[in-house]
């Protein structure tokens, strides 16, 4: 039997940033993962090669629309299993990476189901053998997986989830999406940006309704002009089907009147839940909330002080980048160190084009809170440098104390937005004011300076700009 410092179970963003500075900081580590790669949802099945497909298919949408106007003449035509093809590569590559870091790091790997058997006691079924390691310390980091509803007939080849729409050998003709959140937009905007006829359900009135009201509305208004996406909000999915060759969607509209869909595929993204069965959660008792994710305290420590929960199994946004703190605070916890993560300072990022991102409350959050506030705002039609890339639609949207000009939450949609938005959150982090990113000078041209005009208009209700 092995003994460690630390064990942890799930190799997702969340996991090996755990492992890799638990290491750093001088422990014996293992890591336990019950797939044959590593770097779970997110280097395999999710945030890694949807963004490469969105950024193939985004730059053959650019060919098609944009490029004469530059002068370039071109006859675009794609192929999808090369796309397909590419984006596995960059898992590959991906993937490789993280098999280095675990070597130079010194962590033991480990494939297989890990479940708990008792405080400090870690059983490893595997088809080949299992193993029992024992630790003074766990952290569970095994993410999340699709929700499908009941009343939707989940084959895995016409009723897919984004695992599978992933790996398609062709680009449908049309395609249904049951969620208007994050992962049904992105996918939808690759496919639409490829021809296929995109038609949206949600049961909500808006899109992204997690975010700013104003980011809905007009993400919503460009995907509708721009990749002629359908959306069919306050609409209820009654059953979503295959039938022959093809998908049918039954649904009912905030009228009662039943709408009937067929597509090719259908695409099922109503959101993730924690995965933690096979765990043995049951055998120490550890407590979950109604919602089956795992119970923890400030400092992330379940019901059993020393295993902890981190990422998508606990409370908060399912994100690659939290679960990526929370792993990073629970190895320097265990090592006696006192690490703080605000919650309020996590942004959100959507990678269609123009990308989406926020942090901070939202002005309807604020107005609710009773805050007294004020709202800077600045387009980026009026944005030098997307005049130049063609990229017009959009704005940034600054939120302040209307006494202590402290900025209480910025909301992007633009250009390069999902790394504007850094830029915010550095901000936020050290408490500044509107006028502290108005006097601050950004670079000529750039997309950034929208966000200096949009606190300039927030501090002075001026801009300098046209």
């Amino acid at each position: 039997m092995v003994s460690f410092d630390l064990v942890v179970i799930g190799s997702g963003p969340g996991g090996y940033v755990c492992a890799i500075r638990a290491s750093q900081l001088g422990m014996k580590v293992a890591i336990i993962e019950k797939y044959s790669n590593l770097g779970g949802t997110c280097l395999n099945v999710g945030c890694i090669p949807s963004k490469s497909l969105l950024e193939s298919s985004e730059l053959y949408h650019k060919a098609n629309t944009e490029f004469l106007e530059h002068g370039i003449k071109a006859t675009p035509k794609f192929d999808f299993p090369k796309m397909v093809t590419r984006k596995s590569k960059v898992v590959k590559e991906n993937s490789d990476g993280l098999n280095f870091l675990m070597k130079k790091n010194k962590i033991s790997v480990f494939h297989g189901l890990g479940r708990l058997t008792k405080a400090g006691d870690i059983e490893i079924l595997s088809d080949e053998n299992k193993k029992i390691l024992k630790s003074k310390n766990v952290v569970i980091a095994t993410g999340s997986k699709p929700i499908i509803p009941s009343f939707i007939n989940f084959d895995k080849k016409r009723v897919i989830s984004s695992t599978e729409a992933l790996s398609l050998k062709e680009c449908p003709k049309t395609l249904s999406i049951v969620g208007a959140g994050v992962i049904g937009l992105e996918l939808g905007s690759v496919f639409a940006r490829l021809g296929t006829k995109v038609k949206v359900f949600d049961y909500s009135d808006s899109i992204i309704s997690f975010m700013d009201k104003s980011l809905s509305d007009e993400l919503k208004k460009v995907l509708t002009n721009h990749l002629n996406f359908e959306f069919n909000l306050s609409n209820e999915v009654q059953s979503v089907k295959k039938v022959g060759e093809k998908v049918e969607v039954i649904s009912r509209d905030k009228t009662g009147a039943e709408i009937k869909d067929v597509s090719d595929y259908c695409l099922v993204s109503v959101g993730r839940k924690p995965f933690t069965e096979g765990l043995g959660l049951e055998n120490l008792s550890i407590d979950l909330d109604e919602r089956g994710r795992i119970k923890v305290n400030k400092k992330l420590q379940t019901s059993i002080p020393n295993i902890y929960a981190i990422g998508d199994v606990i409370q908060g946004p399912m994100l690659a980048h939290k679960a990526e703190e929370e792993g990073v605070f629970v190895a320097e916890t265990i090592a006696g160190q006192i690490p703080h993560i605000d919650y309020n300072l996590v942004p959100s990022v959507i990678y269609t084009w123009p990308e989406v991102s926020s942090v901070g409350k939202t002005e309807k959050e604020l107005r609710n809170e009773g805050r007294s506030i004020k709202v800077g705002k600045f387009p980026f039609k009026a944005n030098g440098r997307a005049r130049i890339s063609m990229d017009l639609d959009g704005f940034i949207k600054v939120i302040c104390d209307s006494e202590s000009d402290e900025i209480l939450g910025v909301h992007m949609i633009g250009p390069r937005c999902a790394d504007l938005i850094s830029e915010a959150v550095v901000a936020m982090e050290y408490k500044a004011s509107a006028e502290d990113i108005a006097r601050i000078c950004h670079a000529h041209p750039t997309f950034s300076e929208a966000f200096k005009e949009a606190a300039l208009d927030a501090t002075e209700k001026r801009s300098l700009n046209f």
